[in-house]
């Protein structure tokens, strides 16, 4: 499959790159494997920050409410009970809950390849990229039609490209080797470099 190709100053180049079939090419039979890798990439960056307090950590309520007996009302003896507002919480969260999803690397890579195939109509690949300025990476993905979301994906993520780009709130710049399904499924436009394109063929397995 053939997808335009421009030069570091977004002019379109006379040869199209040509992706690999075995990367950008492979059957979806299904979204199994995609949604999997999905919820495994939003489980692991999820930060365990909810903490309730248990009966025994709510203040107050020392003192039992009213007499045992004689008023009419229901037993109690404590304010902190957890079915009286302001009390304890039942079996909420501590903080040292484990979300984290395994997924091995094999069919991490495959279901990246099955990412790739279904956006590969959103892909285009630039000669090289090395922006300097917020102002000068904006306008070379305006000029090469990357607009709205876009996944730029490099072999070497550089100090200068990281400070261009982390002012564009739509645009996300990865290393090759570290592309992810949640990325390449929520990009609208996907830029490969020419030296990435050939790095994340080899490590998904196509031909070097």
């Amino acid at each position: 499959m053939a997808v335009a190709t421009f030069t570091k100053t977004g002019t379109k180049a006379a040869a199209p790159a040509k992706l690999d079939k075995n990367v950008f090419g492979v059957e979806v039979k299904n979204h199994e494997l995609l949604k999997e890798a999905y919820v495994a990439y939003l489980a692991n960056g999820r930060i365990n920050l909810a903490v309730a307090k248990k009966r025994g950590e709510v203040s107050g309520g020392g003192r039992k409410p009213w007499k045992q007996k004689g008023t009419g009302r229901a037993r109690f003896g404590s304010s902190r009970n957890p079915i009286w507002t302001g009390g304890g919480v039942a079996f909420g969260p501590t903080g040292n809950e484990n979300y984290r999803k395994e997924i091995n690397v094999k069919a991490k890579r495959a279901a990246i390849r099955q990412a790739l195939t279904i956006k590969a109509d959103d892909v285009v690949v630039i000669e090289d990229l090395k922006a300097a300025k917020t102002s000068e990476l904006a306008r070379l993905l305006t000029k090469i039609g990357a607009n709205k979301n876009v996944l730029v994906v490099v072999d070497n993520k550089t100090p200068e490209l990281v400070l261009a780009s982390r002012n564009l709130a739509s645009t996300k710049v990865v290393q090759a080797k570290y592309v992810n399904v949640y990325d390449v499924l929520n990009a609208d436009s996907i830029v490969f470099t020419n030296a990435a394109l050939t790095a994340a063929t080899e490590w998904l397995g196509g031909k070097k």
